[in-house]
């Protein structure tokens, strides 16, 4: 049952008392007074809402009733009901003559306050609950057995296939009010869910659509004044499993954007799954022996030209006019490039397995 508060019941008494011209009481369902327009009334026991909240109906008091009971002025005393229950008293102090036109609307006016207040707190109740869920779907070691009823409990809108997005916004001072809009749009869409993982990163389940989607997204986005610098996607979800792993893995597709891809906005997972696999294993022993030539290389390439020819390359599919074009070289003096980075590496960039191994492994070193 919903309780009413000190701070709830003045807010209440200052919003009444902006518009009527007499002191607002509110009163808890003990029948003490929790707020009021006049302080020294704060904490005292009111006789005239025990009386409501004995008999759930409205109670007027004349001047005369009003010297009869303790602690009591003249004026009107409504029950103040939430889904039914009564939660409360709303006191206006004066004639209740004159009161009686305005007594009905004020407590309207309350009772929509409380129901406000209410619905505030269930929405942040639940938002907590799901950034709780999502964090705990995100570890492998939570069992997802669990997972899946608490999301029944949560009400969330599981409808396969579903698609991950990671949204990363531009930094900035006015970072937290961006943020905040943005997760209050795609929080008020009645599919999917979004939470924020971090200071400027989002992640949001939702429907799968189509591949040409996330682009159109983008168009209509980047008008709202957001700063979307950066979303990665998944492809399309088969169940919960599959919705933990792609949120890892877009995890690894993003610092993998930011290592290799700094200037790219939208990026696939189903397009990079392979170098992002590789990112998630950095550290890892057996590629670091992998790496090891790549390393060698750029450890001799101090000025970046062979990196910078070897990026080229890569990105031209080893096609020596293209690359020789795009870096605005001679073909001789890509040629000597290329056998110098086979010298040093061990590997022949001009063969198709070996060009894939250096592009690879590029975005890790």
């Amino acid at each position: 049952m919903l309780e009413l508060d000190s701070t709830l019941a003045q807010h209440i008494v200052d919003r009444a008392m902006a518009i009527l011209p007499h002191n607002i009481n509110v009163m808890d369902a003990q029948g003490m007074i929790i707020g009021s327009g006049d302080r020294e009334r704060l904490h005292s026991r009111h006789e005239g809402a025990q009386l409501v909240l004995a008999n759930r109906r409205t109670v007027e008091i004349d001047a005369q009733a009003a010297a009869c009971l303790r602690g009591v002025k003249p004026g009107v005393n409504l029950p103040l009901l939430y889904a039914d229950q009564l939660i409360g008293v709303l006191g206006i102090t004066g004639d209740p003559e004159e009161l009686r036109p305005y007594a009905a609307l004020v407590r309207m006016t309350a009772e929509m306050l409380v129901e406000q207040r209410q619905l505030q707190a269930e929405r942040h109740w639940r938002s907590d609950r799901l950034e709780n869920w999502l964090r705990l779907l995100l570890d492998r070691q939570q069992p997802l057995v669990t997972l899946q009823s608490e999301a029944q409990r949560l009400g969330l809108q599981l409808g396969w296939p579903m698609q991950a997005w990671l949204l990363e916004l531009d930094g900035g001072d006015d970072l937290p009010i961006r943020q905040g809009a943005l997760l209050a749009d795609l929080g008020e869409r009645a599919e999917g869910f979004c939470i924020a993982l971090a200071a400027g990163e989002l992640l949001w389940c939702r429907p799968w659509r189509s591949g040409r989607e996330p682009a159109a997204w983008m168009r209509r986005a980047d008008p709202r004044g957001w700063g979307l610098a950066r979303l990665m996607v998944s492809g399309p979800l088969a169940t919960l499993a599959d919705l933990r792993e792609a949120g890892i893995a877009l995890r690894d597709l993003q610092g993998y954007a930011r290592a290799r891809h700094p200037a790219q906005r939208l990026l696939d997972l189903d397009q990079l799954r392979l170098p992002v696999f590789l990112y998630s294993q950095r550290g890892n022993w057996l590629l670091d022996g992998w790496l090891e030539p790549l390393r060698k290389l750029l450890a001799e390439d101090t000025s970046g030209t062979l990196q910078a020819t070897l990026d080229a390359w890569c990105a031209c599919l080893g096609q020596v006019q293209v690359c020789a074009d795009r870096m605005g070289i001679h073909r001789n003096t890509l040629r000597y490039r290329l056998e110098r980075i086979a010298t040093i590496s061990g590997l022949d960039p001009l063969r198709l397995d070996q060009r894939l191994y250096l592009s690879l492994g590029l975005g890790l070193v």
